[in-house]
């Protein structure tokens, strides 16, 4: 990589997601900026049978209903 770092960014800019290695295993992967990355049905499907939160009833009194936009005056 510390030869090739322009055109490997490059590539990533252009789309390509690129795993990248230390002494032969994968240590990061790099990648487009996005700000969001679809997934596939079956990339998430388990997690729709996973129990439900017994404790969701209780934790949804305790929002107030005041929301700010994180992102406002920046």
């Amino acid at each position: 990589m510390r030869q090739n770092a322009s055109e490997l960014v490059r590539r990533a800019q252009d789309g390509e997601h690129l795993t990248i290695t230390v002494t032969g295993r994968p240590a990061a992967v790099l990648g487009p900026v996005a700000p969001h990355r679809w997934r596939r049905w079956d990339d998430l499907a388990d997690i729709f049978l996973l129990p439900a939160d017994t404790d969701w009833p209780s934790d949804r009194d305790l929002v107030d209903g005041t929301f700010t936009d994180p992102w406002e005056g920046r």
